[in-house]
């Protein structure tokens, strides 16, 4: 599970929060800037610190993350590897620049590259093309043969043809949702044949379940459903054999026996394909909080399935910011008071929280459904029955909200959004801690609470289970944030820092995140929805007290609390409605929340709030480029591992195209 930008640190990146005191540096943290994204980079503070066995360690780590690329581009839709293929082509081979043509073919380009595939990473809505077919096609046709030739017609139908293929997950209720999502996880399966298949794998008495479906593509063969595996030997074998070579390098370079046993496990599970041996490796992950260097790798979140069930491949490789980490340190050594205390039904909290780590990080790299867009926070593993049994890992990644914070200073946002220089003030002087100790929340302590009553199906929410699980993060943490345990164990200093983040969370949730809408549609992404249906039950259910208003000034929309304590305790009450639908798997309940609150928007205020987002020129959504990382031997020995920030965008992607492609043929 993980925080999406867009739902803590998408605060910090749209708006100018106050960062703690730094010295000033001169590091141009805007990348690049093309349609509705803005491309950033980000610093690896403390690397140059790390033993040269840790640096070789992150190396290694680093390039297993890269070789997986082309997995997540193949899992999003079934023509992206020679879409990508061909774009590049076309890129580095056009010749008329100045033509309007090529300046629409330049923006779509690095759209497809930024998301991975043809459709948006967020919206996943497909990409409308500005340039003519008859202008690719000029340019394909001075091109020697390539492997999309052999697709040419589907490739031009997918890329220009609107009713191809629209929406790479379709989230719409009462439609097929297999049917008519455009990736790649099924293929000539309807919605009901999978649910029916995975029904009648699962057992109620199964006390310790696989993750069904995580690393398989679903289809037919002889008219009966079958699953085919991601594994070396299977679906995806090049790539996941170059992943494996590169983790059995890094794993000389372990930090201890433990760290070692976790790679091997890894590497065991990608040889295999056995969901068993995926969980053997996520206990010993889980369970190893001694490394300083960590990573994720592998099929993990399942956003990217309308299903909710299989993973799309992602890695990011890190290492702990040993400062940073105090305050994840002190909630995990809280952990069980914070359950006890929680305002759910008792039948449904942990009796006894195991292993609850966490850990401030800084992101070494990023890749597959990590990269460019990353999260800022993650909580694994996902499986219930482990977290209960063997605890969970949570991170915050603050290398990276830091610099969406740095980046988005003056930018006009809060002036432009908040109702009064008051609340201006507050939240310049709060917004920073009470938004990363939401993250730390959120991921370390929101995602581990509360319990499955026992035989509940870990998938009975079906299409809503993520949206209710975000849902249920996102309360647990923001419930707390305004406890006046956070002052009593040294994480805040004033009882009213909370409102900070209450006050943009609402504001997000209500106004501000309709700027990532396209006029005229739903909100669909599971962040997204958790926050609108947050904050639009908060309005209603407050609305007789008039805890939250909106308030017009100079004829502008603008979000006023007025009853903040009053707020908490709305938070609280929906918290434990969201606490016992997961807990019973109550399939309806959620349903009827997510399309009451979280699906329809008011195109009124809609409107407005483009209109005023565009004078601004905020791009909506926002990514990264790498870091370089490079060997340096002498004497045919590695005496140091150096990194580097002055790779540009489309030399990235390109040279990534070129570099760390297992999948495409050449």
């Amino acid at each position: 599970m993980k925080l999406s930008i867009f739902s803590a640190a998408a605060l910090m990146a749209l708006s100018a929060s106050a960062a703690p005191a730094a010295q000033p540096q001169k590091f141009n943290y805007v990348v690049d800037n093309f349609a509705d994204i803005e491309v950033l980079r980000y610093k690896v503070p403390g690397f140059e610190d790390l033993s040269l066995n840790q640096k070789c360690l992150i190396y290694y780590l680093t390039e297993a993350a890269l070789y997986g690329r082309d997995i997540l581009w193949d899992q999003n839709y079934k023509y992206n590897l020679v879409i990508r293929q061909m774009l590049e082509a076309v890129y580095t081979t056009a010749y008329d620049h100045s033509s309007a043509d090529w300046k629409a073919f330049e923006k779509y380009f690095k759209q497809v590259e930024f998301a991975n595939g043809i459709h948006h990473h967020y919206s996943t809505d497909k990409f409308v093309p500005e340039f003519s077919e008859a202008w690719l096609d000029k340019h394909i046709a001075r091109i020697p043969d390539g492997p999309w030739t052999d697709y040419s017609a589907e490739i031009f139908d997918a890329i220009f043809n609107p009713d191809v293929d629209a929406k790479r997950v379709n989230q719409a209720e009462g439609q097929d949702l297999i049917v008519t999502s455009a990736n790649n996880l099924y293929e000539g399966v309807t919605q009901a044949e999978v649910e029916q298949y995975y029904n009648a794998l699962k057992d109620p008495n199964d006390h310790t379940p696989v993750s069904y479906g995580l690393n398989t593509r679903v289809t037919k063969v002889d008219g009966k459903v079958v699953e085919q595996t991601y594994k070396v030997g299977g679906l995806y074998s090049n790539a996941i054999t170059k992943i494996v070579e590169n983790l059995e390098k890094a794993s000389q370079y372990a930090e201890n026996d433990a760290q070692r046993a976790i790679i091997a496990s890894l590497i065991e599970y990608y040889r295999s394909g056995d969901l068993k041996k995926f969980d053997e490796y996520s206990i010993l992950w889980a369970e190893d909080t001694d490394s300083q260097v960590d990573f994720i790798n592998g099929f993990i979140e399942s956003y990217g399935d309308p299903l909710g069930m299989t993973g799309a491949w992602e890695s990011i490789v890190n290492f702990k910011n040993v400062e940073a980490s105090h305050r994840t340190e002190v909630l995990s050594e809280n952990a069980q008071w914070f359950e006890d205390n929680s305002p759910v039904d008792a039948q449904f909290k942990k009796p006894q929280v195991k292993g609850v780590s966490a850990k401030v990080i800084t992101a070494a790299v990023l890749a597959g459904d990590a990269y460019p867009a990353t999260p800022i926070g993650i909580n694994l593993p996902n499986a219930n029955w482990i977290r209960a049994a063997h605890g969970s890992k949570s991170v915050t990644i603050e290398n990276i909200t830091q610099a969406y914070d740095e980046a988005a200073k003056g930018n006009g946002f809060n002036d432009e959004f908040v109702i009064d220089d008051a609340t201006r003030k507050l939240l310049e002087d709060y917004l920073f801690i009470t938004d990363n100790l939401h993250t730390d929340l959120h991921e370390c302590l929101g995602h581990g609470s509360g319990r499955l009553l026992p035989g509940v199906d870990p998938d009975a929410l079906k299409a809503h289970g993520s949206t209710i699980e975000e849902t249920r993060a996102d309360l647990f943490a923001l419930y707390y944030l305004a406890d006046p345990k956070l002052i009593e164990i040294g994480l805040l200093d004033n009882p009213d820092a909370y409102k900070a983040e209450y006050y943009k969370y609402i504001l997000n949730g209500l106004m501000t995140q309709l700027m990532r809408i396209e006029p005229g549609k739903d909100v669909e992404e599971a962040h997204m929805r958790n926050r609108k249906l947050i904050a639009e039950w908060a309005y209603e259910h407050g609305r007789d007290a008039n805890v939250i208003e909106y308030v017009k000034v100079n004829g502008k929309t603008f979000i006023r609390i007025n009853d903040y304590e009053a707020l908490r305790g709305l938070f609280g009450q929906l918290l434990a409605e969201i606490q016992r639908i997961r807990s019973t798997g109550d399939y309806e309940a959620a349903r009827n929340l997510v399309e009451t609150y979280a699906v329809k928007v008011d195109p009124e205020l809609h409107r407005e709030v483009l209109d005023r987002y565009a004078t601004l020129h905020i791009a909506p959504y926002k990514g990264f480029v790498n870091p370089v990382y490079k060997l340096v031997k002498s004497n045919g020995k590695i005496v140091d591992v150096t990194v580097s920030y002055d790779e540009g965008y489309t030399q990235q992607m390109l040279r990534y195209g070129r570099d760390y492609s297992p999948l495409t043929s050449k």
